[in-house]
């Protein structure tokens, strides 16, 4: 995970929101991902789904069957049906999505009973300090919005 924080780290140093994600194959790291939305102008390039396509790359394969994915943010829907289509074996992430998160938050995707792959799912690692990383972005974007605003 502290891999995973470090990509977040330098997604908000490009003005992107910091999360980060790496891909885990018998112990190796085969994929790394950190958002990137904004800069590529693509509304699909979350740090997840980068990860993803990283390994699945590395694997020549798109199924990434026996892999772990950390994210240091809980998935979204969009990443959350990548992952179980990807038939991604273990998502461990760090903080909760109150607002969009689809692991349990909001929804819980993963447990849909109707799907055919369930991802196993672990939260709350390093939860504190991935969750401190987002605080500290958006304070730091809320304060720059309230300083260019212009005064009438």
């Amino acid at each position: 995970m502290q891999i995973a924080l470090d990509l977040a780290q330098l997604a908000g140093a490009a003005g992107e929101v910091p999360v980060g994600a790496i891909v885990v194959k018998d112990g190796e790291i085969i994929g790394r991902g950190s958002n990137a939305p904004i800069t590529t102008h693509d509304p699909t390039a979350h740090a997840e789904i980068r990860a993803m396509r990283d390994a699945a790359q590395h694997l020549g394969n798109y199924r990434l069957v026996g892999c772990t994915l950390y994210v240091t943010l809980e998935p979204c829907a969009m990443c959350t049906g990548a992952i179980q289509h990807a038939r991604i074996a273990k998502l461990v992430y760090g903080a909760s999505d109150p607002k969009t998160g689809a692991c349990g938050s909001v929804v819980n995707l993963m447990a849909e009973p109707k799907l055919n792959h369930h991802t196993e799912i672990s939260g709350g690692v390093l939860a504190a300090e991935c969750g401190t990383l987002l605080s500290s972005f958006f304070s730091a974007r809320r304060k720059k919005v309230k300083t260019e605003q212009p005064s009438y």
